[in-house]
């Protein structure tokens, strides 16, 4: 396993805050797992993440949409899998006292999300950098992978949604009904 980096206020946070609940298990024994979830994308996502806010932007005729670095990977996990990685871990007594990873074990660039949504979509859009965008130096987590090997082994746990599937049915949602007007397309959510 990797060691944790706090490069950013957001990180050191989840860090401190899984360090004091392993503190509660190793010196009063409370019966408690760490739940890693990676990347998390599905319906009813809010706007400030990257995936709804590609799919509101082009379901809304969108044809230049301004970005950020589209270089670093991302482990997305479905919210379906995400939510029966949860389960999982409160089923089996073997995760108590540990950390353990609920992700896909799959690792894809943002421009690859981003031109498979474009795909999926059968948009024509084009994607920008903006320098505005981009995250300040040394706070962008370039590289961000989840082995869940733990998870597979110890509740026999595993995805079952691959990313083209995973966000076929999150576009699905957004573009049904009224979902598609909850969400302000045109607005960059800091």
């Amino acid at each position: 396993m990797l060691s944790k980096q706090a490069q950013s206020p957001y990180s050191a946070s989840k860090i401190g805050a899984d360090m004091m609940a392993m503190s509660f298990y190793n010196a009063f024994e409370l019966p408690l797992t760490i739940a890693r979830p990676f990347n998390t994308y599905g319906p009813r996502q809010s706007a400030r993440a990257i995936i709804p806010t590609i799919i509101t932007q082009i379901a809304n005729g969108i044809k230049e949409i301004k970005l950020g670095d589209l270089t670093p990977t991302r482990d997305f996990n479905f919210v379906k899998d995400t939510a029966r990685g949860f389960l999982a871990l409160a089923e089996y007594d073997e995760t108590i006292g540990k950390e353990i990873n609920i992700s896909s074990n799959f690792e894809i660039s943002m421009a690859d999300t981003l031109n498979l949504i474009k795909e999926i979509m059968q948009s024509d859009v084009h994607f920008i950098t903006d320098e505005q965008r981009l995250r300040p130096k040394d706070s962008e987590v370039f590289r961000l992978w989840g082995d869940n090997s733990l998870m597979k082994s110890l509740t026999g746990w595993q995805p079952e949604y691959n990313i083209e599937n995973g966000l076929k049915e999150t576009i699905e949602w957004f573009i049904k009904g009224d979902n598609l007007k909850k969400f302000k397309a045109g607005i960059y959510n800091v």
